[in-house]
């Protein structure tokens, strides 16, 4: 089905509703549904421009309601491009919200620390990425709008909104680099070790071709990272995703936590 026809959907499900920020949530942020006020739940299955989700730990759903006085939309769940090989899956996803007039997308996600000042339970502001997969969820574009800009891909006004926000919590908050790793399968002790070398600060499967997707409809954009694990090499435990599920169980009430003061403090800066 076609983005103008599941937004038509999405309007008559929605009652009156009109966003203008919206979240995607990743591991161990998916408790953040429960912060939301006069929630009305509609799953992906209704919506088919959403796409199918096969993570644990992702639901398929998306959220309609509020952080206090903020309407949002919150997709309870992402398609990876580890599911299917390719970089698009959350493309007409974002594309529908953008068209029913989201301009604002916080994005959320499980990340492992490959420098030591951040250990797991930590959370970041990302400040930038580093596309280790060189893929683009953009090749089947014609014009030259896909030739996007990403000096600033993270926006500077929401990461100081961010960062007030977290300060007045009381709420440690790093910043950093995220690189993008296609996955499945966890990184070598060499490939950590090859990412320290070029900056990054984090290392994660996911958030960079929803970025870049953002970016090409005109959106602002943020992103937090939940550190759930050492990289490998950096620590003796066993990495697995039932351990990233684990570990982002037991912060998961912190991290949801910030995301709200995080929107909260957006009010004066999302437009």
């Amino acid at each position: 089905m076609s983005i103008e026809k599941t937004v038509a959907r999405l309007r008559d499900l929605a009652a009156g509703r009109r966003p203008k920020i919206a979240v995607i949530l990743g591991s161990g942020w998916q408790t953040f549904t429960g912060r939301i006020d006069d929630p009305l739940e509609i799953p992906y299955a209704a919506l088919p421009a959403l796409p199918d989700v096969s993570v644990g730990g992702h639901a398929s759903r998306l959220v309609l309601g509020r952080i206090g006085s903020r309407e949002v939309a919150v997709l309870a769940g992402r398609q990876h491009a580890y599911e299917t090989g390719r970089a698009d899956g959350m493309k007409a996803a974002l594309g529908t919200l953008a068209a029913f007039g989201v301009t604002t997308l916080v994005q959320t996600n499980a990340a492992a620390s490959i420098v030591e000042a951040m250990r797991p339970g930590a959370l970041m502001l990302i400040k930038d990425h580093l596309n280790m997969v060189q893929a683009s969820p953009l090749v089947d574009e014609r014009d030259n709008r896909r030739f996007v800009d990403l000096a600033n891909a993270y926006d500077a006004g929401l990461r100081d909104a961010a960062r007030n926000a977290a300060a007045a919590t009381g709420m440690p908050l790093h910043e950093g680099v995220y690189a993008w790793v296609m996955g499945p399968q966890f990184e070598t002790p060499a490939e950590i070790r090859m990412l320290r070398l070029l900056g990054a600060d984090v290392v994660g499967m996911s958030t960079v071709p929803e970025t870049i997707i953002a970016r090409h409809l005109g959106l602002r954009v943020l992103a937090l990272s939940l550190i759930t694990n050492m990289g490998c090499g950096l620590a003796g435990e066993a990495l697995g995703h039932e351990h990233t599920l684990a570990v982002a169980r037991n912060e998961g009430e912190r991290a949801t936590r910030l995301l709200a003061a995080v929107i909260g403090a957006l009010e004066s800066v999302a437009t």
